[in-house]
């Protein structure tokens, strides 16, 4: 079962849980560690979580969309959204926390007020995917548990709840499916059957551990717990 096979309720739990671990982590920095590079190339921890705060503007401009019909984009446009990044990296580590914590609750909010029919309203992703308003509930729990790990003070994938995980790495595996990538690879989770990525090619390269294992590989959050048979191969990109 995945993520969007559970009731929405279950799903905002595990929402609420994702935005729990990512402020717990948040939390246990000290002011002075914002300025320390994540796993992301060129971002600073402080870059960041100013963009997981405005994720949850943007995210609130999808749940607004949906609520009146009125046409409300994530991000007026790409250079809007870096430009905002860098400008939030610029507040005090103060401001950060502040910033994180009131669009989090904003966002709650805008959940909360949204009305049942609304929830199956199409709205337009960022990358331009035409989706229903329940989507941003999967979106959001995405940027919360991965970016949890960018801040790179101790959050890990194992520490995911396993519907998490597993939906994650079928994400990932779609949108390489999409694109036609990761010819002649594979993954095997423990001791289950190998999935093929593109089926109709022989597998040169399998990559193997346990699913939180094989999920930050995929994620490409490393190689840790991975072990591989044939050709080292890296996961291809995805988004």
């Amino acid at each position: 079962m995945g993520f969007h096979d559970l009731a929405r309720t279950e799903q905002s739990v595990l929402t609420r849980r994702g935005t729990a671990y990512f402020a717990e982590r948040l939390a246990a920095l000290d002011d002075d560690e914002f300025g320390e590079p994540t796993l992301l190339k060129g971002w600073t921890r402080r870059h960041l979580i100013a963009h997981v705060s405005n994720n949850a503007v943007a995210l609130g401009n999808l749940i607004d969309w949906a609520a009146t019909g009125i046409e409300t984009p994530m991000y007026t446009s790409p250079e809007q959204r870096e430009r905002d990044i860098e400008v939030g990296a610029m507040l005090s580590p103060a401001a950060l926390r502040n910033l994180f914590d009131d669009t989090v609750v904003r966002l709650d909010e805008k959940w909360q007020a949204l009305p049942d029919a609304a929830w199956d309203a199409k709205v337009r992703t960022a990358q331009g995917r035409s989706v229903p308003a329940a989507e941003t509930l999967w979106m959001r729990n995405r940027e919360m548990w991965i970016h949890a790990v960018d801040l790179a003070n101790g959050a890990r994938f194992d520490a995911f709840p396993e519907v998490i995980a597993s939906s994650l790495l079928d994400d990932v595996v779609a949108v390489w499916r999409t694109r036609n990538v990761g010819a002649g690879m594979a993954y095997r989770i423990d001791d289950r059957s190998p999935v093929t990525v593109l089926p109709e090619t022989a597998t040169v390269t399998t990559i193997t551990g346990s699913l939180a294992a094989v999920a930050g590989w995929a994620t490409g959050r490393g190689a840790i717990g991975i072990t591989t048979t044939g050709p080292e191969a890296a996961a291809p990109g995805w988004l």
